[in-house]
């Protein structure tokens, strides 16, 4: 078997690569980084790393010798600019061409960004995906200052909550009626609002931006009502596109992302794709998941296929947030739901609420609340759905539902 391609320096690529050498094989393996640093963690960039709590090395996935010593090929810097299905080439920005036998796409996601023609494109208006965002935001976000977070998704809330332990004035928009109103029941919606406004960050929902204001900096924003708040830095978290140009300009089939198949392969039998920017079949649906997790065990799935295992990928989704001191862990996927049973947890603050539809369990959100999470994931794996009464009756022993 001849060379194998990666193009995206993120988690997926970086699991995709160490699968390939942990099954054994022996072939040459090149990974294709857009930046200039080896493939590292995006959660804590927002989190740890903007607080200052850890250091951008303990941000790297593997050390930079791991590539050496593997005999991967580490390329970073050098983006991605064309392929050649015919040719089985890859060309980068420098002008260097790679040949392949296979390639993988696992160029992740970008974040939306607002119009420029409302003020999107001046200075002191960040997103949150980079390294490199993340350390031309941090001069601002210094105590006292004032922040304006656009978007209440889990972007977003993570953005106000650092911002708030970092001293600012936080002031957070959000178009849709409540926050989260897209990814989560209203109960959660309501658990995140009350944390926020207890730690002084001030909620506007159902509001959209008509502006931001400023010349050489942001300086502020005009809401659709006409409000005007200031503003020294504007965050922006209004969600994520894949990342399918290089595969558009391919002319490889798209559907919500890269389109490949349950193994992982694209509609160019010698391409597959994993993680953000790839959409897979799933229950029925063409879908796409967004997170650390599916990256990784996607990733690993097309490893394994590129070497001739023949795995269907079937996810089994878990997320998480860190806000303040709250610990958000959610299994499966609410979407669809049309009952959400409210369990209290066993210490202060701790709570779960668990998505039913036609009473069959679809995902649980735990809110300091592990053993919900623990044993929710499992019964939902296992395609258990106990009798929401129970779940929301405080003496029933959770982990008594998981016996036959």
């Amino acid at each position: 078997m001849g060379g194998i391609v990666v193009v995206g320096g993120g988690q997926a690529g970086a699991s995709l690569v160490a699968k390939l050498r942990a099954l054994g094989f022996d072939g040459a393996v090149t990974l294709v980084c857009d930046e200039p640093v080896p493939p590292y963690q995006r959660p804590p960039l927002s989190k740890k790393y903007l607080l200052g709590e850890m250091e951008v090395e303990r941000l790297y996935l593997r050390p930079e010798s791991y590539y050496a010593e593997e005999g991967i090929t580490l390329l970073t810097g050098d983006p991605a600019t064309g392929i050649d299905r015919d040719a089985k080439t890859v060309t980068l920005a420098s002008g260097a061409v790679l040949s392949y036998d296979q390639l993988a796409l696992t160029t992740g996601s970008r974040p939306r960004a607002l119009p420029a023609t409302i003020g999107g494109v001046l200075p002191g208006v960040h997103v949150v995906r980079t390294l490199a965002d993340i350390d031309t935001m941090a001069p601002a976000v210094r105590e006292g200052a004032q922040a304006l977070i656009v978007g209440g998704g889990y972007i977003g809330l993570e953005a106000a909550a650092v911002a708030r332990q970092r001293g600012m004035d936080v002031t957070l928009v959000e178009m849709a009626p409540r926050i989260l109103q897209r990814v989560a029941a209203e109960a959660t919606s309501d658990y995140f609002r009350a944390l926020h406004t207890a730690q002084g960050v001030r909620i506007i929902e159902g509001m959209g931006l008509e502006r931001l204001t400023g010349e050489d900096r942001v300086t502020g924003a005009i809401l659709s009502d006409g409000t005007k708040l200031p503003a020294d830095l504007v965050i922006v978290g209004i969600g994520i596109l894949p990342d399918t140009r290089l595969a558009e300009t391919a002319g490889l089939t798209l559907e919500n992302g890269i389109a490949v198949d349950t193994e992982g392969r694209t509609s160019d039998p010698a391409i597959w794709a994993a993680g953000d920017c790839a959409s897979f079949p799933w229950r029925g649906v063409q879908m796409r998941l967004e997170s650390v997790q599916n990256a990784i065990d996607q990733a690993e799935c097309v490893a394994e296929n590129m070497l001739g295992a023949g795995k269907g990928y079937d996810p089994h989704p878990w997320f998480w947030s860190d806000q303040y001191d709250v610990k958000l862990q959610i299994a499966g996927l609410g979407a669809g739901h049309d009952h959400v049973a409210v369990r209290p947890g066993d210490r202060d603050g701790a709570v779960s609420h668990w998505y039913y539809a036609g009473g069959k369990l679809l995902a649980v959100d735990a809110m300091n609340d592990p053993r919900a999470y623990m044993v929710g994931k499992r019964l939902i794996e296992a395609g258990k759905s106990p009798d929401p009464a129970k779940i929301g009756d405080p003496a029933t022993d959770l982990k008594a539902l998981l016996n036959p």
